[in-house]
């Protein structure tokens, strides 16, 4: 079992990435987020989650413990696979665990492929489990945005606080997602 990888990132092919480590290259599936913050040939270490199955080990990487054990925690709902959970990951995590302890749902529904049902369902399973958090003071804004924005605005180069910043000071009738992208652009 792959508990943990530190190395070089050799190439990144859609949402993964190939971890050079000691000449062996590993195929590690990450969040979108790490994946925009990250470049090439730059160094990595990620704790390692291996997901086997009757025909495919798949490993998936966070750059921190705790975004390692709250993917474990999602992945442990009946509905939310490892790909699943690897989405909902896309949210801070700070926001995600205050989503999960305050019951608010809004944040996980936004998620591609977690419907209303999906989501009320890791709300009540991992409620208990989830340490309360403080509401995070850019928590609204991560709620109401949309995410692929912020995705987008990183594949340019832009770093994620840069980015909820902007579009937090943006006026609140700008809510597409072309719009919200050609607003911050124009006044980056």
């Amino acid at each position: 079992m792959i508990g943990y990888l530190e190395g070089t990132i050799q190439k990144k092919i859609g949402n993964n990435i190939i971890v050079k480590c000691s000449g062996t290259g590993y195929l590690v599936h990450v969040t979108k987020n790490l994946l925009a913050e990250t470049e090439e040939n730059e160094p990595v270490a990620l704790y390692i989650h291996t997901a086997v199955s009757e025909d495919d080990i798949r490993l998936f990487g966070f750059q921190e413990i705790e975004s390692l054990n709250m993917f474990k925690l999602l992945i442990t709902v009946s509905g939310v696979g490892p790909k699943t959970a690897l989405e909902i990951m896309n949210n801070p995590l700070s926001s995600l665990k205050y989503a999960i302890s305050s019951g608010d749902s809004s944040l996980l529904v936004k998620t591609k492929g977690i419907g209303k049902k999906t989501a009320e369902r890791i709300i009540i399973d991992l409620k208990g489990k989830v340490i309360n958090e403080d509401k995070p003071s850019d928590y609204e804004c991560y709620k109401d945005i949309d995410s692929d924005a912020i995705l987008a605005l990183q594949n340019l180069g832009f770093r994620k606080h840069q980015i909820v910043q902007k579009i937090q000071l943006m006026p609140k009738n700008i809510t597409k997602t072309e719009d919200i992208i050609r607003h911050f652009l124009q006044n980056a």
